[in-house]
């Protein structure tokens, strides 16, 4: 099992050059980078773990930050933990999913999902109750623009005819595609579009595993988010097959992040018998 880390790349703290190149220093395999384009002031959409921290309305633009962090390392897995896809225009995310690619020499990880804040998908057109349908339909039409030379694309929510677009991701037939989400129908999109699925950690995630894995025609790997320092819940995750877990830096400076790094590769040591 690798490991990993998440980080909301705010502007007032470690910037995403710096954070990534000392992540790959430190022996992490991959950092994902979380996205929200804004905030809606009026809070109508509450959030699950209280008061909403602020590093949520002061991110820095996804692919921006990933060009960023890709730039700075060599061996780094660099993805987005998650991209929004239904507040982005398809055929401009899968340009720039192809870009950051091609800059990276292949290390982007596509992490993808519908989002919770039911304001900020309103605000970008997206109804929220077809957001699932949209986000199919989105990444759809993504993987052909990455698979074919001249795609095309009819979808109830997306409709092109016969488009160019390059450069194509040097991946192939493009980079992984990891399905975030823990809702009731989460495995349906795993199956249909994924090449893994990547829920925040919970203890009830294990039999929904076990499940993905019965269900699956295919080879489809399982990514978590949000794994806790702890070497018990880091065994559990590794007897079910988890191929690599990730664990949320706090936003803020050089010494904070350290600190929290330092907490994450205990855990890890001591899960792998060195601690």
């Amino acid at each position: 099992m690798d490991f990993g880390v998440g980080y909301f790349p705010t502007h007032n703290a470690m910037l995403p050059g710096p954070l990534a190149a000392l992540v790959e220093e430190r022996g992490q395999t991959a950092l994902f980078f979380a996205e929200h384009t804004h905030i809606p002031a009026s809070r109508a959409t509450p959030y699950a773990g209280g008061e909403l921290p602020q590093r949520y309305w002061h991110t820095l633009d996804l692919f921006v930050a990933l060009t960023a962090a890709a730039a700075a390392t060599r061996t780094l897995r660099v993805g987005s933990g998650i991209c929004l896809v239904i507040e982005r225009d398809p055929i401009i995310t899968a340009k720039e999913v192809a870009s950051v690619d091609v800059l990276s020499g292949g290390r982007f990880e596509f992490g993808v999902g519908a989002g919770w804040n039911r304001e900020e998908m309103s605000n970008h057109g997206t109804d929220p109750r077809v957001r699932m349908a949209v986000l199919r339909e989105r990444v759809e039409a993504m993987r052909a623009i990455w698979r074919e030379d001249e795609a095309t694309y009819h979808g109830k929510y997306v409709s092109f005819d016969r488009i160019w677009s390059w450069p194509k991701p040097v991946q192939r037939p493009h980079p992984p595609i990891l399905v975030g989400g823990d809702g009731p129908t989460v495995l349906d999109r795993v199956l249909a579009f994924g090449d893994a699925w990547f829920p925040n950690y919970s203890p009830g995630m294990f039999p929904r595993v076990a499940e993905l894995r019965a269900r699956a025609e295919r080879a489809i790997d399982v990514q978590v988010l949000s794994a806790p320092a702890d070497p018990a819940v880091l065994q559990q995750l590794h007897d079910a097959g988890v191929t690599r877990a990730s664990r949320w830096l706090p936003s803020g400076p050089r010494s904070t992040v350290e600190r929290a790094l330092d907490e994450w590769e205990a855990a890890i040591a001591t899960f792998a018998g060195e601690g």
